[in-house]
């Protein structure tokens, strides 16, 4: 299959974006844990942190866009809005499952220094688990793609906007505080953290995806996916601004934190999230991207994977360098080690993915072999 067939192309630029994301959060990741001193007080390291607004959220739209992409595919061939939301509500569940035994992981392997409270923590999988099994009930009640994509524009305004709220003036100080730092990201401490994922504003990243992906996926932009996709930066453009037109009218808030309130904020990120999109999309068409070997999609095929494990080598027990004591070119000696290390770990797991009775087999022979010998 060529690569500008419009199914190749489908899985080639949400690949690449994956892998974009994944390097980014690298980056950000392998920055924030190892570098000290006078480089934590950098612009460099400035930058390199204000980066980090971007791989997330690009993160958890995509997840909306393929949400949308299985809904797309299941209904062409005749499932119901029932099967089909049934089957996201539990692939929601199972990404959920995965981000608690994450926590139980580091908290184990934190020990003897990890408290309790870390296995509460909300963290990148443990929201878009939640906020795949949210547009799992959302599909379910608007019953087709076009009352699908009308329900969750209003459900990600809805989030964006009741945000600043949630988070200041009216913290649901009544839940017990490991249920509201799923709403606020509160945690244990008092007030929300802004380093968290709770479901406020993070999963109106994912409403947004959805948004998106229902268009994106339509018989019109099946045929004319080149023109929707230009569309999509087009319309990432256009938010971009409307953003900051918002930011600079008079506020509503009683409490407006822009940088991680603010609706405006929000807008803003999925502007620039939407014309990343498109060109991830012209990359992988026109550019480089369709020819041959793509680091960034390699990631992308296995982004879970590769970002389970590099957390342990950046931040954990396993980290490779000393936290918060390097100079910048020594953390980002690290940053291309963990990079190279990751990309080979997605290589080995695409090549026995699915092949795991044959290597048994394989390692079964072996002491026989050596037996023989």
């Amino acid at each position: 299959m060529t690569a500008n067939s419009p199914k190749k192309d489908r899985v080639d630029y949400l690949d690449w974006l994956r892998g974009f994301a994944v390097v980014g959060m690298f980056e950000v990741h392998c920055y924030d844990a190892w570098l000290g001193g006078a480089a934590r007080q950098s612009t460099f390291f400035h930058w390199s942190q204000l980066s980090g607004t971007l791989p997330a959220p690009l993160f958890i739209f995509l997840s909306g866009i393929t949400f949308a992409l299985i809904v797309t595919s299941m209904r062409r061939k005749g499932a119901d809005a029932t099967k089909i939301s049934l089957r996201l509500l539990r692939r929601g569940a199972e990404i959920l499952g995965l981000g608690l035994l994450f926590r139980v992981q580091e908290f184990v392997l934190g020990q003897p220094w990890a408290p309790r409270s870390d296995l509460a923590r909300v963290d990148v999988l443990n929201l878009i688990g939640v906020a795949i099994m949210m547009m799992a009930v959302a599909y379910w009640l608007a019953r087709s793609p076009v009352a699908g994509a009308i329900f969750a524009a209003v459900i990600a305004v809805g989030m964006a906007m009741a945000t600043p709220l949630l988070w200041t003036t009216h913290q649901p100080r009544w839940l017990p505080w490991f249920l509201e730092t799923y709403v606020n990201g509160v945690h244990n401490l008092g007030v929300p953290q802004p380093w968290l994922f709770p479901i406020f504003p993070w999963a109106a990243f994912a409403f947004a995806g959805l948004v998106a992906g229902f268009f994106l996926f339509s018989d019109w932009a099946s045929r004319h996916r080149p023109q929707s996709l230009a569309l999509v930066g087009a319309g990432g453009v256009a938010a971009f601004y409307l953003a900051a037109w918002f930011d600079s009218r008079p506020q509503i808030y009683a409490v407006y934190d822009y940088w991680h309130t603010s609706p405006a904020f929000f807008l803003a990120r999925v502007g620039i999230v939407m014309g990343v999109i498109f060109a991830g999309y012209a990359w992988c068409r026109w550019g480089p991207g369709g020819l041959g070997f793509s680091p960034l999609k390699q990631l992308g095929q296995t982004s879970l994977l590769v970002y389970w494990v590099h957390i342990e080598f950046v931040y954990g027990r396993f980290t490779i360098m000393t936290q918060q004591a390097q100079s910048i070119w020594s953390a980002t000696i690290g940053l291309i080690v963990i990079t190279v290390a990751m990309l080979v770990l997605s290589i080995l797991r695409t090549k026995t993915k699915g092949r795991s009775a044959e290597i048994l087999a394989w390692i079964r022979r072996r002491p026989q072999t050596a037996a023989s010998d």
